[in-house]
């Protein structure tokens, strides 16, 4: 099926007299007849729900669906994009291992890997986006367990060479991790380029209309752990009476012991009714992506052509120096987020902010009403400025979150709050 039609019509299939759509199965916990079934399943001897901090049947078919779009072999819903990155890093690499990251990644993340998990005794190695496979090479350690990117910064939208950094990555026998939330499946799919882990904030334009948290981590099941150095992969698991998780799942065994293993211990769990709403985001996806990027070029190159604006960085430009990487990764177009920079430095940013009547405030990106945040005094407020110039974020940087709303009627906003700088 197309990717349009498993946004609608992937993860679940009734039977006869069951539910037509996806049910909230609202519920910690599962009955079972004896206790030997219940001690097969905690000993991952057979599949099923018991707990819902391991597993339930709406976090399931909705993971699911995600693992279809992306074109995985399994994926596990988390509470946040925050804890999918987390776990995405940790259930490969722990205190005495190094992971390459791009410096130009989501402020939250920056800091989890920067500070939280540095503390944790995990080295990082922020590398620029743009950086060539050359000065990439020199990055690597015998201790790296991961690279981590984004397909498209946020803030900053730099448009990255997916395929650059996981020809990199396997010449070392390293796996690489991608947030494809800003490009969604819809718009790119970063298994076809080499990725081996996705990650996404679902929160954003997967749910769409900024009511659920939520993240989810994907595993292509493409990349040999036994060839690298990942003994929490390859070597017992004791808590599972010596499992080891590449022998018995295969290709599963990266995502197996995320659900089995991380989330057992760590419980950052999606919750049945935030899923639910998730599900009902992703019947329309498809839908949204194409008028969320139709209305964001509009906007672009009505910004492009304004003279309150220094500049405007958006792939879908002609003269955007990702115009042609993002056409290769991205040929439908990339995303409805747009990074604007407006005249008369932060100051001028701010009152063009406070101007828009229709575009809102908010610590938000990403969903179906049009929005607008200052990056450098708030998502990002916590880097140094050399750090923020590394992510490539300027003091007069706006980021315009593009809805789905009437074209005309955004850039009316837009044009009357630039009059205000």
């Amino acid at each position: 099926m197309k990717l349009d039609t498993l946004c609608v019509q992937a993860g679940y299939e009734p039977q006869n007299g069951e539910p037509r759509l996806l049910p909230i199965v609202q519920s910690t916990t599962f009955v079972y007849d004896t206790a030997e079934t219940m001690g097969k399943l905690f000993d991952l001897e057979e599949a099923g729900f018991f707990y819902t901090r391991l597993a339930n049947p709406t976090l399931d078919t909705v993971a699911k669906k995600i693992a279809a779009l992306e074109g995985g072999v399994g994926a596990m819903l988390t509470a946040s994009g925050q804890a999918a990155s987390l776990i995405s890093v940790t259930n490969i690499a722990k205190a005495g291992d190094h992971v390459i990251a791009s410096a130009a990644i989501y402020g939250g993340t920056f800091n989890l890997f920067n500070k939280t998990l540095r503390d944790l005794g995990i080295e990082f190695d922020f590398v620029s986006p743009t950086i060539s496979a050359e000065e990439l090479e020199k990055c690597f350690k015998p201790n790296t367990k991961a690279v981590f990117i984004e397909t498209v910064t946020n803030p900053s939208l730099d448009v990255v060479d997916i395929e650059l950094f996981a020809t990199v990555a396997h010449a070392h026998n390293v796996a690489l991790i991608v947030d494809n939330t800003f490009a969604t499946p819809i718009n790119c799919r970063p298994f076809e380029w080499g990725a081996d882990i996705v990650v996404h904030s679902t929160s954003k334009y997967m749910d769409g209309h900024a009511v659920a948290l939520g993240g989810v981590i994907v595993d292509s099941g493409n990349f040999d752990w036994t060839k690298g150095d990942y003994p929490m992969l390859t070597t017992p698991d004791e808590t599972y009476h010596g499992t080891v998780y590449t022998e018995q799942f295969g290709k599963a065994a990266y995502i197996t012991k995320c659900c089995t293993h991380l989330m057992r211990d760590l419980g950052p769990q999606q919750s049945p009714q935030n899923a639910f709403l998730l599900n009902l985001g992703l019947d329309t996806l498809a839908l949204r992506m194409e008028r969320h990027c139709a209305n964001a070029q509009k906007v672009a190159e009505f910004l492009e052509a304004h003279d309150k604006v220094e500049s405007v960085n958006y792939p879908g430009l002609k003269s955007n120096k990702y115009y042609e990487i993002a056409k290769k990764y991205m040929p439908n177009g990339s995303c409805g987020v747009i990074s604007v920079c407006v005249k008369g430095g932060k100051e001028g940013a701010v009152r063009f902010m406070e101007g828009l009547k229709l575009a809102k405030i908010v610590i938000h990106v990403a969903d179906a009403r049009t929005c607008v945040l200052h990056p450098a005094s708030t998502t990002h407020r916590q880097l140094s400025d050399q750090q923020l110039i590394d992510a490539g974020i300027a003091p007069n940087m706006v980021r315009l979150s593009v809805g789905i709303e009437n074209a005309e009627d955004i850039i009316a906003d837009l044009a009357q709050a630039l009059e205000q700088v």
